[in-house]
């Protein structure tokens, strides 16, 4: 074998394990589709719980996000006029969530993985522009384009971190069965140059529909629309963007803050877990392995969640030939993976409005909601699972 793992895919999920299995002494390489421009820019989550931050501190990576991310220890839930803010840290013994945009994350895994190596493996650590065509699940054999070059690396172990459109999960798609289901939802996002017009986020169920606010710094405004996932970016200019954003956070006192619209785009919701995560050498990660719906920010600290499950498995079987973590790797991922399925296609049930809502469903929908901010146990539930709700350490109450 030519080394003991690689990456495919160069995102959070790829970057920290890569991270994790250096500091632990055991050779590694990334292979990234993209440039490290388009990674480094690339806009994606930014709502961080508190493992992942306490995760990247331990591994060293956190010094620009604790200057710069912003700690969030509520969240308001705005309906019929009203704001409800939903106390996470009262409610959680003081877990916070911390808004880090996910692009920030990233810039700092790779200035870590390129500059603070540990000196193991051949050539460089991660290698950008690395277009993976085929993978050997049986021999640990990657088939890749780079430098113009077509190329082959043979490892012991290959973890799939390319997301839902990469090569990995299609070649073992035949091993795994795929549970998924689509929302009749989609989001259009944009990030304006405009300073947050609140300093938590707010999920806003609207007769219209649901928009979020949220943001990425004191300047930076990231705002969400919920739209049908036909849509075209091309029909919604930007002051139809705005109108609608100030319509559904209507609210006496409140208007939102407008400015120059950077990104916009929009995405189809949709939810998809591959059971089970791992076939031969290949071992799934990530959005390769699981898709969550935006609505309870869960993708980026799942993928996070995962990798350092199988980190802690690699490490045992490379360090002691101990193989118990890597054959348990798919059941103890699933356990979060769908919790964290569940709670977000909960909230995006109970915030979203469907075309076709029927009068009944939507007093059922908005009385979920009152239910939510009258009863502590139900924000409980609600402020456990944003923060991050770990199933695996948790003992089964009787």
């Amino acid at each position: 074998m030519d080394l003991p793992v690689a990456i495919v895919g160069g995102g959070p999920a790829g970057l920290v394990l890569a991270l994790l299995l250096w500091r632990a002494g055991i050779a590694s390489v990334v292979l990234e589709s993209r440039s490290r421009e388009y990674v480094e820019r690339r806009v994606r989550a930014g709502v961080l719980e508190q493992g992942t931050v306490d995760l990247l501190a331990d591994l060293g990576v956190a010094d620009r996000l604790h200057r710069k991310g912003l700690v969030h220890r509520g969240i308001i839930l705005r309906f019929g006029g009203e704001d409800h803010r939903i106390a996470l840290s009262d409610l959680t013994g003081g877990r916070v969530i911390t808004v880090y945009g996910q692009q920030e994350v990233v810039k700092d895994l790779i200035a870590a993985c390129l500059s603070d190596r540990p000196g193991v493996g051949p050539g460089d650590p991660i290698l950008f522009a690395a277009e993976v065509f085929a993978v050997d699940p049986e021999r640990g054999r990657i088939r890749y384009r780079h430098g113009g070059v077509d190329r082959e690396i043979a490892a012991e172990i290959v973890v799939g971190c390319d997301g839902g459109h990469g090569v990995c999960r299609p070649t073992i798609q035949a091993h795994l069965e795929v549970f998924e289901r689509e929302y009749p939802f989609a989001w259009l996002g944009i990030l304006a140059r405009a300073a947050p017009a609140h300093d938590e986020l707010i999920y806003s169920a609207h007769e219209r529909g649901f928009a979020l606010h949220s943001m990425r710094s004191q300047a930076i405004s990231r705002l969400y629309l919920q739209v049908r996932p036909h849509e075209r970016i091309e029909e919604w200019p930007d002051e139809r963007i705005w109108a609608e954003l100030q319509r559904r956070f209507a609210r006496p006192g409140f208007r939102l803050n407008e400015g120059p619209i950077l990104e916009k785009s929009i995405t189809p919701m949709r939810s998809a877990v591959c059971e089970p995560m791992q076939h031969g050498r290949l071992y799934l990660a990530g959005d390769a392995a699981h898709i969550v719906p935006a609505t309870g920010a869960k993708g980026l600290n799942l993928a996070v969640a995962g990798v350092r499950v199988l980190a802690a498995a690699l490490i045992a079987h490379f360090g002691s030939g101990d193989d118990a973590g890597l054959a348990a790797y798919s059941a103890t991922c699933l356990q979060r993976v769908w919790r964290a399925e569940q709670f977000s296609a909960w909230m995006t049930a109970m915030l979203h409005r469907p075309d076709d809502e029927t009068p009944f469903e939507r007093r059922l929908r908005e009385s979920q909601l009152r239910y939510v901010v009258t009863s502590r146990a139900a924000a409980m539930t609600l402020a456990e699972n944003y923060v991050g709700y770990e199933p695996e350490t948790r003992a089964p109450v009787h």
